[in-house]
């Protein structure tokens, strides 16, 4: 029976020739299930050697996932239709300064520097710049006033991997330096930031929030971050985030949300719009394979922006999924993401997938000519829904549009278990899972996707981009639902993500959003939209009562 067996997986997994495939096959049971024994005797294809435990949890994934593979499977696939995958045979160019031209600075404020820290604290980065030019604040207070609500409020959020105060206070000292002698470097001189921890920083650790790579350093410096000391932002803390860039749950716990702290952040780049929220930060830097800016933003009440596949480089940050991983801003208001994108974005020779397109900021297209897609839900009715009633208040032309729904979108994201199964390979083959959440299974089971499998998901989110391409001839952006977040990560396409409105939950206020999604490349359009929308809700100037907070743990402490 055993042998039945596991010729019959053999064979499912595509191994040797087609006739050698039919020889085992007839030799096998029709019965399709997965066994601990199965997976024994497959365990050669992947050169690995699992446990009992091991095998049982592969085998119960390899369930799921041959039904995955089935539904691929009946999705056509023309002769003529590639993979979503590109060679290049160029090997990598050596590292080379690219030259920046100058981010733009927003119109000119008569702000006056608030009375008190807190007010201080959550000013845009936009006001910032303007009391930083005025002479009404300086670099080194702003970090030192930052560095103070970090220490102060992360035993209650937890968003915080390492402090890097040092760095903080030496670059914050320079900014100061620069712009008392009129050397201006943009609107990010002298702006506190955070940095989520896959991005790395040479001198402090970059953990990548896992327990087997705690206290590892490393000694290159990531792209993105070099940018951001190009244009004179000041490095204060590496940031939480869920294991290997998944949920909110870390070695040092749990990452929480600032609105209400019996509740996790939402991952993975749970710290970096935890810290954003409470006002721990100027701005923060998010990256996102599968949901991890849009998600945690709308748990805690930030705004981010998950910029088009490839528009900033990923080099020096952690990979999860090749095809799939994006990085990109997370602050507290619309166009501080858009002044901190214009910094980042841009192609780089490390990152072969990161390329130059032009971010015409502020948004070159007359808003009232855009046309807004938004999806019909059953239970909620369009009428109904208040940002659509504020978006048409606003003179937007709505229209209805629906999404793909003849392809099995999860399906398809069985690319990022194999390339995340392939980039973490090593662990898998050391039998490691302390600190690493649910990923040993997703690890274990990728090593028994088959290659042509592989493709055949590249084929068929070739047919979604398609699609998607079909939807964005209809209209320039669309609302999204939350729901279709598969979706726009495997096509690459941008969303930007906002509060709007707050609900009670449980007691406390919780935060609403709106996510807004556009045409590949075309950031300034979506990024043009939620500025109308922000200013016309302005539910990104409320505060999460993190003192409240504070004091009532405290309290509970105390009793």
């Amino acid at each position: 029976m055993g042998r039945r067996r596991a010729l019959k997986s053999l064979a499912a997994l595509g191994v040797g020739t087609p006739t050698f495939q039919r020889a085992m096959a007839a030799q096998a049971e029709k019965s399709t299930k997965i066994t601990a024994e199965s997976v024994k005797h497959a365990e050669w294809i992947a050169g690995i050697e699992l446990t009992e435990a091991e095998r049982a949890s592969v085998a119960r994934s390899m369930e799921r996932t041959i039904k995955e593979l089935d539904d691929l499977r009946k999705q056509p696939v023309g002769y003529d239709l590639p993979p979503a995958l590109t060679f290049f045979p160029t090997p990598p160019r050596p590292a080379a300064t690219v030259e920046r031209r100058r981010i733009p600075l927003p119109a000119p404020t008569s702000i006056k520097r608030p009375a008190s820290d807190e007010d201080l604290a959550f000013l845009s980065v936009a006001d910032l710049g303007a009391l930083l030019r005025s002479r009404q604040t300086t670099s080194t207070e702003l970090t030192k006033l930052y560095l103070g609500r970090l220490k102060r409020f992360d035993p209650i959020l937890k968003c915080v991997v390492t402090l890097t105060e040092p760095l903080a206070l030496e670059q914050a000292q320079r900014a100061d330096r620069e712009l008392a002698s009129g050397h201006d470097r943009g609107a990010l001189h002298g702006i506190p930031w955070g940095a989520k921890d896959l991005i790395a920083y040479p001198g402090y650790p970059t953990t990548w929030g896992a327990t087997p790579f705690r206290g590892r350093s490393l000694d290159n410096k990531a792209t993105v971050a070099q940018r951001l000391d190009d244009a004179g932002a000041v490095l204060i803390a590496k940031l939480s985030l869920g294991a290997l860039a998944s949920g909110d749950q870390w070695f040092g716990g749990r990452t929480r949300s600032p609105w209400d702290p019996r509740r996790g952040s939402s991952g993975s780049s749970a710290g970096s719009a935890s810290a954003a929220a409470a006002g721990l930060v100027g701005f923060a830097i998010g990256s996102e394979t599968l949901g991890s800016i849009v998600s945690p933003c709308r748990a805690c009440g930030a705004t981010g922006l998950r910029p088009t596949f490839g528009r900033v480089s990923r080099a020096g940050c952690m990979t999860l999924a090749w095809s799939m991983d994006k990085i990109g801003p997370i602050a507290r208001s619309v166009i501080d993401c858009a002044l901190v994108f214009y910094a980042i974005h841009g192609a780089d020779p490390q990152d072969m997938a990161s390329i130059d397109q032009p971010f015409p900021w502020p948004a070159a297209k007359p808003l009232d000519s855009l046309r807004i897609g938004y999806i019909e839900e059953p239970r909620r009715p369009s009428a109904s829904r208040p940002e659509l009633n504020m978006l048409r208040q606003l003179g937007f032309n709505l229209v209805p549009i629906t999404l793909p729904a003849e392809i099995p979108i999860w399906a398809v994201t069985i690319m990022l278990s194999v390339e995340a199964a392939t980039a973490f390979d090593e662990l898998t083959r050391k039998h490691v899972v302390e600190g690493l959440n649910q990923w040993p299974e997703t690890f274990r089971m990728g090593q028994f996707v088959p290659a042509v499998e592989y493709l055949r998901a590249a084929r068929v989110r070739t047919s979604l981009m398609r699609e998607m391409a079909k939807r964005f001839d209809q209209v320039d952006l669309y609302v999204g639902t939350g729901l279709d977040l598969p979706i726009t990560n495997l096509t690459g396409h941008p969303s930007v993500v906002m509060p709007f409105g707050f609900s009670d939950r449980d007691g406390r206020p919780a935060p609403g959003s709106v996510v807004l999604t556009g045409r590949l490349y075309d950031e300034a359009t979506i990024l043009g939209v939620a500025l109308a929308l922000e200013n016309a809700a302005r539910d990104n100037l409320k505060r999460p009562p993190l003192e409240a907070f504070l004091a009532g743990e405290k309290d509970s402490k105390t009793t």
